[in-house]
C-alpha cells in the first residue's frame, strides 16, 4: 500500500529532503527546493506493479467521431483556439492586471452556458455579488451560469460533480488563488500552482469537460508558476494590449489542437470586449495621408495578415549621444536599420534623435516591417511623404539587401482588399510566380536603396 506525503525536491539536481532549506546541500543551488507530493510505501512490503486502467490502442482504432469542438458566437476567440473549445481540454489565459481577463472569461462563460450544459464560474478573488455586478455592467444574464467563491481545489471539483444537469465547462479565476490541503505551502506557491493545475487537468481528461484557467503574470511578463504551468495545460493564450489604447490582442503561444501564434483582436468598450472583425481597417482608421515619416507595413499575426501604420521621426540634436526611442517594435532591429541606412545608403544619422512607433498599441517582433521602418525614416529626414496607396513588406539585411518573408501572396491580397494599389516586396530570386490581385502593382526590389527610390521617386543620399 502507498500513501501521499510531501517532500522538498530540488529542481536542479532532483534530490529530495524532508524539510525546507534555503540552499540545496547536494548541488548548492539557492531557492530551488519545491514542496511536492510523493507516493511513499507503507507496510514494509515491496511495491507491486498495478495493471493500468486503460489498455494500449492502435492509432487506427481510436474513435474521435463523437468529439466535436464546442462552437462560440465570439468568432475571434474561436479563431485563436482553432475553431472552438475542445471537450476535455484545459486552457490557460494570462495577461497583465486589469487587461480584461476576467471580463473576457465571464463573456465566454455566458456564451458557453446552456440549459442542458451550464457553466460553473469559480472565483477565488471575488464574491458572487461582485461577479453579478460585473455581469450586469456587461449585460449578461441567465440561469445557465453558476457562480462559486472557493479556493480549495477538492471542494471545487466536488461541487462541479453535484451540479445537475452536468456542467459543460469549468472556469477558474484564478489558478494562483487555488490551493490543496495536501500541501502546507501557501496558495500561489509553485508547488500549489502545479498540483492544483494537475488535478484540474486530470479531472478535465476524465470527465470530458473543458477547463478555462486565469493565470497571473510576473513582473517579467511570464505566467506565474513558472513555466511548469504552461507545460501542464493544452492551450496558452495571452491577452495583450496597451492600457492607454482600447484594442486588446488575444495571442495563442501554445495550442495542441490548432495553430500557434494566432491572434484575435478585441476592443474594450463599456459592454466589455467586443471583437474586431476587420483589424487592419480599424488600425488605419485614424491615419493621416501624405504625411512625411508614415508608412504602411503588412505583418502576419499567425495566419492573419494585418496592415499597420509605422511612424518614424528624425530630429536634429546638439547632444553627443542621440536618442533612439521605439514603441511597439524590436529596439535592436531599429538599431540595425539605422546602421544599414548610415553605412549602405549614406544617410548621416549620428546627430539625429530617432523615434519609431507602431500606431494602435501593437507589439510587432516580425522582421518583415524592417523595410517600412527604413523608408519611414528616410521620408522623415527629407520631409517627403510617400504615396498614400503604397504598402511595404521586407526584411533588411546587414548588406542593405531586402530579404524575402513568408506568405507574400496573402500579404499582397490583404493590402489590395483595403485599397492599396502599390506594394513593394523583396525580389523573388527563386522561380516563383506571385499571383497579384487585379489592379495592384507589385514592385520587386533587391536593396534598401531600390525601395527608397521606388517609394520616394528618386534615391535619397546625403554625403
Amino acid at each position: 500500500m502507498t500513501k501521499s506525503q510531501t517532500r522538498w525536491i530540488c529542481q536542479q539536481c532532483d534530490w529530495s529532503f524532508a524539510r525546507q532549506m534555503g540552499k540545496c546541500p547536494n548541488c548548492g543551488a539557492w531557492g530551488s527546493l519545491v514542496e511536492t507530493l510523493v507516493e511513499a510505501e507503507t507496510g514494509g512490503g515491496t511495491r507491486q506493479r498495478v495493471a493500468g486502467r486503460q489498455r494500449p490502442q492502435r492509432l487506427s482504432q481510436v474513435d474521435v467521431s463523437s468529439i466535436e469542438r464546442i462552437p462560440l458566437a465570439m468568432g475571434e476567440f474561436s479563431r485563436v483556439l482553432g475553431g472552438g473549445v475542445v471537450p476535455g481540454s484545459i486552457v490557460l489565459i494570462g495577461g497583465e492586471p486589469g487587461i480584461g481577463k476576467s471580463t473576457l472569461l465571464l463573456q465566454v462563460s455566458a456564451l458557453l452556458g446552456k440549459e442542458e450544459h451550464p457553466v460553473l464560474y469559480v472565483s477565488g478573488e471575488e464574491s458572487p455579488r461582485q461577479i453579478k455586478m460585473r455581469a450586469q455592467r456587461l449585460g449578461i444574464a441567465g440561469d445557465p451560469l453558476y457562480l462559486l467563491s472557493e479556493t480549495e481545489v477538492g471542494a471545487v471539483l466536488a461541487q462541479a460533480e453535484t451540479i445537475e444537469p452536468a456542467i459543460g465547462a469549468l472556469v477558474v479565476d484564478s489558478i494562483q488563488t487555488m490551493h490543496t490541503e495536501d500541501l502546507s505551502s501557501a496558495a500561489g506557491n509553485v508547488s500549489q500552482v502545479r498540483e492544483c493545475a494537475s488535478r484540474y487537468q486530470r479531472w478535465a481528461k476524465a470527465s470530458g469537460v473543458p477547463v478555462l484557467l486565469v493565470g497571473h503574470v510576473t513582473k517579467a511578463g511570464s505566467i506565474a508558476g513558472p513555466k511548469v504551468l504552461e507545460h501542464i495545460v493544452d492551450t496558452v493564450l495571452y491577452l495583450e494590449g496597451d492600457p492607454f489604447h482600447t484594442y486588446r490582442l488575444l495571442r495563442s503561444v501554445k495550442n495542441r489542437f490548432g495553430a500557434t501564434s494566432e491572434v484575435g483582436v478585441f476592443e474594450m468598450q463599456q459592454q466589455g470586449l467586443v471583437e474586431v472583425t476587420n483589424p487592419s481597417e480599424a488600425f488605419l482608421a485614424e491615419r493621416m495621408v501624405n504625411v512625411p515619416g508614415s508608412t504602411i507595413a503588412v505583418t502576419m499575426e499567425g495566419t492573419r495578415p494585418l496592415l499597420v501604420e509605422i511612424q518614424a521621426l528624425a530630429s536634429y540634436t546638439s547632444f553627443g549621444n542621440p536618442r533612439r526611442t521605439v514603441n511597439g517594435l524590436d529596439f535592436n532591429r531599429l538599431l540595425l536599420t539605422v546602421a544599414v541606412l548610415t553605412r549602405r545608403v549614406g544617410l548621416r544619422l549620428g546627430d539625429q534623435d530617432i523615434f519609431a512607433n507602431v500606431v494602435g498599441g501593437l507589439q510587432i517582433q516580425e522582421p518583415a516591417v524592417d523595410l517600412a521602418v527604413a523608408v519611414a525614416l528616410v521620408s522623415s529626414i527629407h520631409d517627403q511623404a510617400i504615396p498614400a496607396d503604397l504598402a511595404l513588406v521586407g526584411e533588411v539585411g546587414l548588406s542593405g539587401e531586402v530579404r524575402s518573408v513568408g506568405q507574400l501572396e496573402a500579404r499582397v491580397s490583404e493590402a489590395a482588399r483595403l485599397g492599396f494599389r502599390k506594394v513593394i516586396i523583396p525580389r523573388q530570386m527563386r522561380r516563383q510566380t506571385l499571383r497579384a490581385p487585379e489592379g495592384v502593382q507589385v514592385i520587386q526590389v533587391r536593396s534598401v536603396g531600390d525601395a527608397i527610390e521606388a517609394a520616394l521617386g528618386a534615391r535619397k543620399r546625403t554625403g
